[in-house]
């Protein structure tokens, strides 16, 4: 007789392969049954992509011991709730680093070839001679990468491979013989790195410490002609600060993939776009092989604490 299966409560959509995981591997309630509506009071185990869980939710949730986050931020999520409460959180850190990595690529690439201002005015219907146009080679330039976890390390190799590029890091948790098979150097403060980047990505989550940790002050540090990337966390980056620096040609342009405003809607950012920033809707890990793996992957990880608590 096979083991009787865990039940999943999946609070968001997901790819259908990941469905097809759960649906192997538990009793899958999904949204829009008669079942789901009750997961507030019945769920042991969740799966979330996007849901918010506030600190009413968890408390809300008798019997919850465990949730499965696709990706990495748990910030959607009551961690001091879930804490109080014993419930264990199952992100997936490092299986969206590729694909992260990649956009900060694309970013930095359409920034500095001017692709969004070009595309802005093209589609509003104004001709754009090419003699208008002058972007930037990245070629043998610094990029500065803010954070060397899983992402900035792939972010580093990237740019060394495609550009020949000078890395220097900063990140005040890590080991300093962290990156040791990557040629680099460490930097003991964001100002000294700003002031040699060419291009700076930031990759931290954010935190009380890290909200506008890039502002007007730190615009006022870099190189004129730097980009900044943004492909981390809406918040990290002062976003009207931005504006002033952009207007004031303190950096030459800049790509976010997160936003304050998520999705970003043209009436807030209008006037960023105008200037030229290049503005993705937080789709760093969209891509479906991503999606695949990071919700197979949290699914994953509540089957096996589902198993060893069995076992216990």
């Amino acid at each position: 007789m096979a083991p009787e299966k865990p039940t999943l409560y999946l609070l968001d959509n997901f790819h259908p392969e990941v469905i097809k995981y759960c649906e192997e591997n538990f009793t899958a309630i999904l949204p829009g049954t008669p079942e789901h509506a009750n997961w507030r009071q019945d769920a042991r185990f969740l799966l979330v992509r996007s849901s918010r869980l506030t600190a009413e939710d968890i408390q809300s949730c008798p019997k919850l011991i465990a949730i499965g986050k696709q990706g990495v931020g748990i910030e959607k999520i009551d961690a001091v709730a879930c804490s109080k409460q014993g419930i264990e959180i199952f992100n997936t850190p490092g299986v969206n680093a590729r694909a992260v990595a990649e956009m900060v690529l694309s970013l930095t690439m359409a920034v500095a070839r001017e692709v969004g201002r070009i595309n802005t005015r093209q589609t509003q219907g104004v001709l754009v001679p090419k003699e208008t146009c002058s972007g930037l080679i990245l070629s043998q330039k610094t990029v500065g990468i803010i954070g060397m976890g899983n992402i900035g390390k792939i972010v580093a190799q990237i740019f060394r491979g495609a550009f020949d590029a000078e890395v220097v890091a900063y990140d005040p948790f890590l080991p300093l013989d962290a990156w040791s098979d990557i040629s680099h150097t460490r930097l003991s403060s964001i100002p000294d790195l700003l002031k040699v980047s060419d291009v700076v990505t930031i990759h931290v989550p954010l935190t009380e410490n890290t909200r506008n940790m890039i502002s007007l002050s730190e615009f006022q540090i870099m190189k004129r002609n730097a980009i900044l990337i943004n492909a981390a966390r809406g918040g990290i980056v002062n976003e009207s600060d931005l504006e002033i620096a952009l207007r004031e040609r303190l950096i030459f342009g800049a790509g976010l993939d997160c936003h304050e405003e998520e999705p970003p809607s043209k009436e807030r950012y209008e006037k960023l776009w105008e200037l030229g920033v290049v503005s993705t809707p937080h789709v760093g890990a969209a891509t479906e092989q991503t999606q695949i793996e990071t919700g197979t992957t949290a699914a994953r990880r509540v089957l096996e604490f589902y198993q060893t608590q069995a076992q216990s």
